[in-house]
């Protein structure tokens, strides 16, 4: 080749790498400078997903417009294990958020049954399941959440199956003709020695622990090789972590516990590390930027008054035995939180509001870099969360603290000292509305979630128990207005009608009760009429005016009184029951013609809520309509715009009273508190009260519980007022705590000129 020619060539081939260059720079200026935002972004999204979020709750109001329960801003600290990486990522990431929480002083949901510090130990006695036998005499193994994870996982094995190995027996086999040959001739040699398997035992908390670390991945430097250990018949550690502090090992396993049980046992909702943390935390977190790690801002509740925790309730989250029934209502999701108890429960459907949907990027970390709501796609309407709506409640909360109170205080101040509980309830006789709901003890709605393991323990004052509506007790003598109102009723006695007290009733052979008076002071009443009967609670009256009605008509106006029946408050309530002959049968036991004389005065197998007998005694003054009683009043739009719901006083029934046999009744009630035993403690009330006191035998080895009913003014009625203590003794030591309340009641609706009035709009 000459030089020409070769010149040639390489003419050629500069002009091929130029054009080549002009190609490549063409295309590095349209990605770098006229493509370059739009590369950019497709380099760092990684995802776009659809995310529910949950509405905020409607508010809780008392009667005034005033806020009982209302929402603040929170954040929460959330994980999601597919963003965390490998096993060693995932640890460091973990312990880093766990030294950070220590630092801050921050705590983390952690309900992984082994102690935090070592020794470790299970804080259970049964950490992986119970055992219980089913009908068909089967047993049956209740598996915990450790339970579950620590079988899927293999750390345990299936009890069931344990169960199945330990029952079956190993077959025997019969010798072949070749061993028989070989045993005849002594040729058998020695016959191996089946050493049997050691019983099935269940790890330690080290041990579990040790097998949960390993699975997870927890170790730090100088973990030893488990395979090259038993090859030399080195002893592994149980707790095989290397140079990692134990107490990180174990929380950092707590942590991976709750991940593992969502993603492989449960569809629980996502876990959530912390919740209602401060703004100090969350910098915190956030300047580290640990995959996987999500701030999250929430909506939680915010509890504006200490009192009616009873009444308000608590909120929770769906547990996965929940999720069925909140799926099949609709509108719900897995994260939702959902009323557990009280009114948040109850009123459910007006307080949870409508869930929105967002439509989410994330960069590759995980970071949410953009987000927006999305619309309906036939209307075109926002799909942003929509609010709870506000409820209404019947009571007043100035009185609900004052009842609240004075009954806390009234119960300390008894005699008795064997008081294990109390309840009081405040009723409108004109509509069945709940004024105030009292529960003794009880408890914080604030701290709920913190003391709920101390509270649900405490099996002696059972301060979880709405004693108000779920408390049984025996109305005693407060039971006999209802003995007057049906003799009365059916011609049996008349107002005027006089029984002379001869201390002893004998008309039966057994029983021969004494009336109250004759065994404690060796007294007779004399000649009563019903309203000194009343006011002097003569039960030789009542045994005769109960004998002679019968107990068929006794039953049926104790049950026109709402005795033994729910009272149809929106709140869980028992419905108690009624002596009678069917009741006893059915019990097993044997009713005699002479049990009428203890159903007469309140006794027997009678057993009723405080707040049946307000309701009762509500529906005696007010002439005889019973009213279901209720706790919502109304309800109004989230911005409070409109109001969409007014509960309509219910009239359950009607009973047909005579104004002078009402009129007799009453009058034994208010001379009760001017002239009878608890005078002293309505001498300085600032209306007439009308009242009876009750007391029922629980024991001859404890204090009676004591009973009070009264109502206000006598008059024009406006409240009727019960309650019960437990083991209070005689119901007359309850007419001062009862005199308080009917004064607190009338202080409180002096005060009420300034409040907002009734179906306005209130902030």
């Amino acid at each position: 080749m000459n030089n020409k020619q070769f010149t040639r060539r390489v003419g050629v081939v500069l002009v091929v790498l130029a054009l080549l260059l002009t190609f490549l720079c063409s295309n590095l200026y349209t990605i770098q400078y006229t493509n370059g935002q739009n590369y950019a972004e497709q380099s760092v999204a990684k995802v776009a997903e659809t995310e529910t979020v949950a509405a905020s709750r409607g508010g809780l109001f008392d009667r005034n417009g005033k806020v009982l329960v209302s929402n603040k801003i929170s954040y929460q600290v959330t994980l999601d294990y597919t963003l965390m990486g490998k096993e060693e990522e995932r640890c460091a990431t973990i312990l880093s958020l766990i030294n950070t929480a220590r630092e801050q002083n921050v705590a983390w949901s952690d309900t992984l049954t082994i102690t935090t510090q070592p020794p470790f130990e299970y804080t259970t006695d049964d950490p992986f399941y119970t055992v219980s036998t089913n009908e068909e005499g089967e047993t049956v193994y209740n598996m915990t959440s450790l339970g579950k994870l620590a079988v899927k996982m293999k750390w345990i094995k299936d009890p069931a199956e344990v169960e199945k190995e330990e029952n079956t027996q190993p077959e025997v086999k019969e010798p072949g003709l070749w061993d028989k040959i070989k045993s005849f001739f002594g040729m058998g040699g020695e016959e191996e020695v089946q050493t049997p398997e050691a019983p099935y035992r269940l790890p330690t908390a080290e041990e579990l622990l040790g097998k949960m670390c390993k699975s997870f991945g927890i170790y730090g430097q100088g973990k030893v090789d488990e395979d090259a250990a038993e090859e030399s018949g080195e002893t592994v550690p149980t707790l095989n972590i290397g140079d990692m502090d134990p107490v990180d090992a174990r929380a950092v396993a707590g942590v991976l516990y709750e991940l593992y049980y969502r993603s492989k046992v449960s569809d629980w909702p996502a876990y959530t590390f912390a919740k209602d943390v401060d703004i100090d935390f969350i910098t915190r977190v956030k300047e580290l930027s640990l995959p996987g790690v999500e701030i999250e801002t929430t909506s939680v509740r915010q509890y504006n008054t200490e009192y009616a925790a009873h009444l308000l309730g608590t909120v929770g989250p769906i547990y996965a035995e929940e999720w069925s029934t909140y799926k099949e209502k609709g509108g719900y999701t897995m994260n939702d939180t959902v009323g557990k108890s009280g009114a948040e429960s109850a009123f459910e459907s007006y307080l949870k509001g409508t869930s929105g949907k967002r439509a989410i990027e994330r960069n590759e970390n995980g970071k949410i870099i953009s987000s927006q709501w999305l619309t309906d796609s036939e209307t075109g309407e926002s799909l942003a969360p929509q609010p709870g709506q506000n409820v209404f409640l019947t009571i007043d909360i100035d009185l609900q603290q004052q009842v609240e109170d004075i009954l806390a205080n009234g119960v300390a101040n008894l005699q008795s000292k064997e008081t294990k509980g109390a309840a009081c309830v405040v009723l409108d006789v004109n509509s069945g509305e709940v004024l105030a709901s009292a529960s003794y003890p009880t408890y914080s709605l604030a701290t709920y979630s913190q003391d709920y393991t101390e509270l649900a323990a405490d099996t002696e004052m059972t301060p979880l128990l709405n004693r108000a509506l779920q408390g049984l007790y025996p109305p005693g003598s407060t039971f006999k207005m209802i003995t007057a109102i049906a003799g009365l009723e059916t011609g049996t006695v008349e107002p005027d009608t006089k029984i002379d007290d001869k201390g002893v009733y004998t008309y039966y052979s057994s029983p021969q009760p004494k009336c109250w008076y004759y065994r404690q002071y060796g007294r007779k009443h004399g000649l009563q009429n019903v309203t000194d009967a009343i006011m002097n609670s003569c039960n030789y009256y009542f045994y005769e005016v109960g004998r002679l009605v019968g107990i068929d008509k006794l039953d049926e106006y104790a049950a026109m009184f709402g005795l033994g029946q729910k009272t149809g408050i929106e709140l869980t309530e028992s419905a108690g029951v009624v002596a009678s002959p069917e009741f006893t049968e059915s019990l097993g036991g044997t009713w005699y013609e002479g049990n009428v004389l203890s159903v007469a005065i309140g006794q027997e197998s009678t057993q009723v809520t405080p707040i049946q007998l307000a309701n009762y005694i509500a529906t005696l003054v007010n002439g005889g309509t019973r009213y279901s009683t209720h706790l919502l009043k109304s309800v109004k739009s989230n911005d409070f715009s409109q109001v969409t719901y007014t509960y309509e006083p219910k009239v359950v029934s009607e009973i047909d009273i005579q104004d002078e046999n009402l009129e007799a009744v009453k009058l034994g009630m208010l001379k009760l508190t001017t002239e009878g035993s608890v005078s002293s403690a309505f001498q300085d009330c600032p209306v007439q009260v009308g009242a009876k006191t009750g007391s029922a035998q629980v024991s001859a080895q404890t204090n009676s519980n004591a009973v009070f009913v009264c109502f206000a003014p006598y008059d024009d009625p406006q409240i009727a007022v019960s309650i019960a203590v437990e083991h209070g003794g005689s119901g007359s030591e309850l007419g001062k705590i009862a005199a308080q309340i009917v004064s607190a009641y009338f202080s409180v609706q002096d005060t009420q000129g300034d409040l907002i009035p009734e179906n306005t709009l209130v902030p």
